[in-house]
């Protein structure tokens, strides 16, 4: 977690922005968290304890956290952008489910391993990817 602070705080310095207690935490909020958030459901989580932190400083910030690097934004096509934290160190892939709209991570070496052959025998040389299976969860589909 203090990695992610420490890059958030040279980030805004860069950037000539202020490192605010209401920034400090959103951040610490959402890098806590476990889930794919939103940003309703990171302002839902928030404004119970903190009322003065508004829904667009959620938002701006949330952008920020993807612009330095410190989230990843992620569509999974039910019209809401969700962010989650950077793990460059260990990649994952998602289950999203259709109904429930439940987001599963998985990692798989031998789907990782297929990507990369399929790249390397059509001379593609990737530098990132995103796999997203959609369907219905145990629950759903029972």
């Amino acid at each position: 977690m203090e990695e992610g602070f420490e890059k958030f705080r040279q980030y805004l310095c860069e950037k000539g922005l202020k490192s605010t207690r209401q920034r400090k935490i959103i951040l610490k909020a959402f890098l806590k968290s476990t889930s794919h958030l939103s940003t309703e459901d990171l302002y839902l989580s928030l404004r119970k304890k903190y009322p003065g932190i508004g829904y667009a400083t959620v938002y701006r910030t949330l952008k920020l956290f993807a612009e330095c690097g410190i989230a990843e934004e992620q569509n999974f096509g039910d019209g809401q952008t969700r962010f989650e934290p950077s793990h460059q160190e260990n990649h994952h892939d998602h289950l999203v489910c259709t109904a429930c709209h439940s987001i599963i991570e998985f990692e798989n070496p031998q789907i990782e391993k297929l990507q990369e052959e399929v790249a390397a025998n059509h001379g593609f040389t990737t530098t990132h990817h995103r796999l997203e299976l959609y369907g219905l969860c145990h629950k759903c589909s029972s």
